[in-house]
């Protein structure tokens, strides 16, 4: 099991349309996650001051960002939150410390 992460910002004053969007992710997004090869066990989306922060537990990271880069699930998604989002294009974080 792997652990990834991605930051994105929220463009000024969009922080409740955010919020609100993921109060109900759409089924049809969920779904190109968990039916990709890549074996999402946790994933995980924090927001603070219009930083998000989203960490997933999975199986194959290439797989996610397959699903991420190429499907048109993600891509609805992404014209949902284009004018909530300051860049559609998440920054990949790297793991400099894991405790457990």
């Amino acid at each position: 099991m792997e652990r990834i992460a991605f930051q994105l910002q929220i463009a000024e004053g969009k922080r409740d349309d955010y919020r609100e969007a993921h109060e109900a992710v759409p089924e049809w997004l969920e779904t190109a996650y968990l039916d990709s090869d890549a074996q999402i066990e946790r994933y995980s989306v924090f927001e603070a001051d219009g930083t998000v922060f989203g960490v997933l537990e999975l199986e194959d990271p290439e797989a996610f960002r397959g699903v991420m880069n190429e499907s048109v699930a993600q891509s609805r998604w992404d014209g949902k939150m284009a004018s909530i989002l300051t860049d559609d294009e998440p920054v990949w974080l790297d793991e400099v410390y894991r405790l457990c």
